[in-house]
């Protein structure tokens, strides 16, 4: 079997370790991670490796979130992955920090990146890891997002990491159904 795994993050400096990079930061906990060879292609950064027997790719779209199925679906197309082989590591606003949730198809919750995959996709049935960074308090969402982790946040941030790669490694070994069962509504506190 073939997987695609796709963090979604923006390119630039000034997006470094901010809310919306976490399916970026989330591939450099992977257990397999020293080991990938990084190529610049289809609109992004994506490398390939064999993990619990599959084939598994990994991209990082570099053409900001809100067009990042411009660098999805030519990777997929390129490589001949199914929807039914792609997990989409997100940023999660609608859940608490730390929270950790695995879903099939379903709402796009505002979410630019997966609007612009689903896009290019003709549809939004695919698998994705939600990685819970809260709401603010005060303020707008795109601030939000675009901001650093506070000082709380910051301190589970490394383990909230590696519970993700954990399970998008349960994902790639037995599935969506068993990765789900394991790690939905998990929360790292």
């Amino acid at each position: 079997m073939t997987v695609l795994i796709v963090g979604l993050g923006n390119p630039g400096r000034e997006y470094e370790d901010t809310r919306h990079n976490i399916g970026w930061q989330v591939l450099e906990y992977l257990s397999f991670h020293g080991g990938l060879v990084w190529k610049e292609k289809f609109k992004g950064l994506y490398a390939q490796t064999e993990f619990a027997g599959q084939k598994v790719y990994l991209l990082k779209p570099h053409t900001y979130m809100n067009l990042s199925g411009e660098s999805v679906l030519p990777l997929m197309q390129f490589f001949k992955v199914e929807k039914s082989e792609l997990l989409v590591a997100q940023d999660e606003i609608d859940l608490p920090f730390g929270s950790i949730q695995l879903k099939n198809g379903g709402g796009l919750a505002g979410h630019n990146g997966l609007k612009s995959i689903a896009s290019k996709l003709g549809g939004q049935d695919f698998y994705r890891i939600r990685l819970g960074v809260g709401r603010p308090v005060h303020g707008d969402v795109s601030s939000w997002v675009l901001s650093k982790y506070n000082n709380d946040d910051a301190i589970l941030l490394e383990k909230f990491l590696k519970e993700g790669a954990k399970a998008i490694e349960a994902f790639i070994e037995k599935g969506f159904d068993s990765a789900q069962r394991s790690y939905s509504n998990k929360k790292v506190e």
